[in-house]
């Protein structure tokens, strides 16, 4: 369904996974877009998937290579722990700074690619999560699903200066965001009506990450990618 392109950005072109609407909910219109942000495994199997899965439901979806300046094109497999562990020795490289830059240069992109409406939400996981919720403080998305970002907490300054709609997905078991990070969440959202926090009992952090049994829930994740297309349709239609 996809295709492998290059998105041009401030410091160089990059590359990334787009995917196409082929029938769905905005087909005879164009399709509002959705930015997918990676994990720390780069543009793999599972968030190529996502992609497709997203516009399945009538979204142009692309998902920006953000491992670009330390490993281009990677693709790793949580499930295989020589993997996994190369995923974390990349996130301890990772600039976030120079992400979110890639991820407003794929927002405008997407503003104006061809049978695009010109509303582009974002979706994000793990790390991607985190970006996510940077991108609902600091860029000009139109709605945003952040799914189990690490390190919110440490950012919730940002919290007031969210004004589109945003989505937090919290596991209730998370190593990476623990009870007392997400009780700090909760109360710093519940000062913004434009957020709203959903946390998942019984799930692990990547409860979403189809390709990794060892944490993959598969009802969580359908309430939450349910909870995700209604912000969408609602806010980017």
């Amino acid at each position: 369904m996809g295709k492998d392109i290059t998105v041009s950005g401030k410091d160089g072109a990059f590359g990334g996974y787009l995917a196409m609407p082929s029938s769905g909910l905005f087909k005879s219109s164009g399709g509002p877009a959705v930015v997918v942000i990676q994990e720390i495994f780069g543009i793999n199997k599972w968030i190529r998937g996502v992609c497709d899965m997203m516009a399945e439901e009538g979204y142009i979806a692309l998902a920006p290579d953000l491992f670009w300046r330390i490993a281009p094109g990677v693709q790793l497999d949580p499930s295989v722990p020589e993997e996994k562990k190369q995923g974390f020795a990349l996130y301890q490289k990772y600039d976030f700074e120079k992400a979110f830059q890639d991820i407003q240069s794929t927002i405008d992109y997407l503003r104006t690619a061809p049978g695009a409406t010109g509303k582009v939400g974002n979706m994000g996981f793990c790390a991607g999560g985190f970006l996510s919720y940077l991108c609902a403080a600091r860029s000009d998305t139109d709605a945003s699903a952040s799914y189990y970002g690490g390190g919110i907490a440490s950012k919730l300054d940002l919290m007031g200066r969210i004004r589109k709609p945003t989505l937090l997905h919290l596991a209730a078991v998370d190593d990476f965001v623990p009870a007392e990070a997400q009780a700090q969440i909760k109360d710093a959202a519940a000062t913004n009506p434009a957020v709203t926090v959903h946390v998942y009992p019984g799930v692990h952090h990547g409860f979403c990450r189809a390709i990794d049994a060892s944490v993959y829930d598969a009802a969580a994740c359908k309430l939450a990618h349910g909870r995700t297309l209604e912000l969408f349709k609602k806010h980017l239609a």
